[in-house]
């Protein structure tokens, strides 16, 4: 597996097929493999004619691990993305995150758009401007002793996906407590570069994509119909709505 260094990290990632290139960010707690590889989104868009980029984050998968909060800040894990292109010596790319890395995604649409051709955010709604998403009390799951000490529904669902995974459990506690910035509505208002929200009807994580979608200008909205936070992934309807997204943004 590929590796390159951004500063004193190192970040994994995997470059397949041949077009034009598209940057994919997974999730929290998840890996290039389990968001993108699994699901059949490297496959799907490959056979589209794309040329497909995804790393593991940091504190994820084949990456570098940190322990303090501070180092997961939402624009650290931006600038990854963006070093990654400069590795690869690409201007610019479509950029794809769910949760987590659609929030890095949309900083990236605001802090680098020059960087940005269009941007897909998925299982990400209104959460990225009210409120973080995930609740900090995941953390707390995550350094429990066991699984079997956690209560919390939410906190147990993580914990488990974590260990699914074989996640280092105390850097994911610090990207948790370090990445939960959100982004203004003025700051969600100035987007210029065509943007996708797609978030599954019954994701009780992402707030509502409709919601958001009125907020960027031009943003189009794609509800995946029945999923929730877990399981719109690789949902059938978000790949094919998101090649016909990308068959027309200019």
């Amino acid at each position: 597996m590929p590796q390159f260094r951004h500063g004193d990290l190192t970040l994994a990632y995997l470059d397949q097929g041949e077009g034009e290139p598209i940057v994919l960010i997974h999730g929290f707690a998840s890996t290039k493999e389990v968001n993108w590889v699994y699901p059949g989104w490297v496959s799907t868009l490959t056979q589209a004619g794309r040329r497909v980029i995804a790393l593991d984050n940091r504190g994820h998968g084949q990456s570098g691990k940190l322990y303090l909060p501070d180092l997961y800040a939402t624009e650290r894990m931006a600038e990854d993305v963006v070093a990654l292109l400069d590795h690869l010596g690409l201007p610019r790319a479509d950029v794809m995150g769910y949760s987590m890395g659609a929030r890095i995604t949309a900083f990236l649409a605001v802090r680098r758009p020059e960087r940005v051709r269009s941007a897909i955010l998925g299982g990400l709604g209104i959460h990225l401007v009210e409120g973080a998403g995930l609740p900090a009390s995941i953390a707390e799951a995550l350094e429990a002793p066991s699984l079997a000490d956690v209560t919390d529904r939410q906190g147990r669902t993580f914990r488990a996906f974590a260990e699914q995974t074989r996640s280092d459990l105390r850097a994911l506690a610090a990207c948790i407590r370090g990445s939960r910035q959100t982004l203004s509505e003025d700051e969600v208002r100035a987007i210029r570069v065509p943007v996708l929200v797609a978030v599954g009807t019954a994701d009780e994580v992402a707030g509502s994509g409709a919601a958001l979608a009125t907020r960027i200008p031009g943003a189009e909205h794609l509800a995946i119909p029945g999923r929730d936070h877990m399981l719109a992934v690789g949902d059938k309807a978000f790949k094919a709505g998101v090649l016909d997204f990308l068959s027309r943004r200019p």
